[in-house]
């Protein structure tokens, strides 16, 4: 049998032991909105300081069931025509396609932001259980679409289309990719970053059994806890759109970043989904975080990898704009 005896990096153990006992808890009696509230207030409480931008505007963008608010991150570093041949970066944030929300990703769009010196549209599509499969990936490709279409009229022009994504972001980002690859008409990707991705909603790889508890807050129960609320029945996991390392071809994909936590539930699919894309010919870089959990990138003020992992990303980003 497979062995593994990962060493949590010192501030995860700190974070775990003071981790409050609701949120290590049983899940499956929680109410959605419950949830939501105690998700919003741990992915706040942990920004000490907003990271300064040029301006912060929102959008509400034309979607497939009706407006999809958008919030646009100008950096510091752009002025008026200098802005065209800059990057925008598309984001989508995590939180199981149930929560998470502008506000939860606010840090980390503002990192990449004035980090990487790109405009960043971060989309908040619409979540289950209200909203199921596929409403997020509908919103997210019809968002992206738009934006691509847009943006120079918005004066953000000619630079490269980036897309990124934590969790089930980067879920919704993976098969975002899929789906312009195969639209004549669709977005020019340039670049797809990928955080611990969602890429098998059969939660069923052998991370679950390791990592499936202790290991935070997004546990084996809690990942089939949003399965449930995610997918109409479990037989959508065959989907590829739910599941974007099922798809049948994964060729012809852009340039990739795939980082992934040592102890995550999520951990495999995003190794595996490293793989298949290299099997096929793309160009991908997968780092995985040794002693990480999973949403360490987004707890960046307390993990001092998470930020190491973000700045990573952001030379990542700069090397494509030379």
């Amino acid at each position: 049998m497979e062995q593994r005896n990962p060493k949590l990096h010192p501030q995860v153990q700190k974070f775990l032991s003071e981790m409050p006992s609701i949120s290590a808890g049983q899940i499956w009696d929680t109410p959605v909105s419950e949830f939501r509230n105690l998700f919003e207030q741990m992915a706040t409480s942990q920004v000490a300081e907003k990271v300064p931008v040029n301006s912060v505007t929102t959008l509400s963008i034309p979607g497939p069931a009706g407006l999809i608010e958008t919030r646009i991150y100008d950096p510091l570093s752009l002025e008026g025509s200098e802005k065209q041949n800059f990057p925008l970066l598309v984001y989508f944030h995590g939180g199981g396609h149930v929560v998470g929300s502008l506000d939860s990703h606010d840090s980390v769009a503002r990192f990449l932001c004035a980090e990487a010196g790109c405009v960043v549209a971060s989309v908040d599509y619409r979540l289950a259980p209200e909203n199921k499969f596929p409403a997020a990936i509908e919103d997210g490709y019809a968002a992206t679409k738009w934006l691509a279409n847009n943006c120079q009229s918005m004066g953000y022009g000619s630079g490269p289309l980036i897309i990124a994504g934590d969790s089930a972001g980067g879920n919704i980002a993976a098969v975002i990719a899929l789906l312009a690859r195969d639209d004549k008409d669709g977005p020019k990707i340039a670049f797809q970053i990928l955080f611990y991705p969602v890429t098998d909603y059969s939660c069923s790889s052998n991370s679950y059994e390791f990592f499936g508890t202790g290991y935070g807050g997004l546990t084996k129960e809690r990942m089939r806890w949003f399965q449930s609320y995610y997918l109409p029945d479990n037989s959508y996991a065959d989907d590829w759109r739910a599941s974007p390392l099922k798809a049948p071809d994964l060729s012809r994909l852009p340039k990739t970043l795939i980082i992934t936590a040592e102890c995550d539930v999520l951990h495999d699919e995003g190794a595996e989904y490293a793989k298949a894309l290299q099997k096929m010919g793309c160009e991908v870089e997968y780092l995985d975080w040794p002693g990480m959990i999973h949403g360490f990138i987004g707890s960046a003020a307390i993990f001092d990898e998470g930020k190491a992992a973000l700045r990573l990303t952001t030379h990542r980003i700069k090397e494509i704009t030379m």
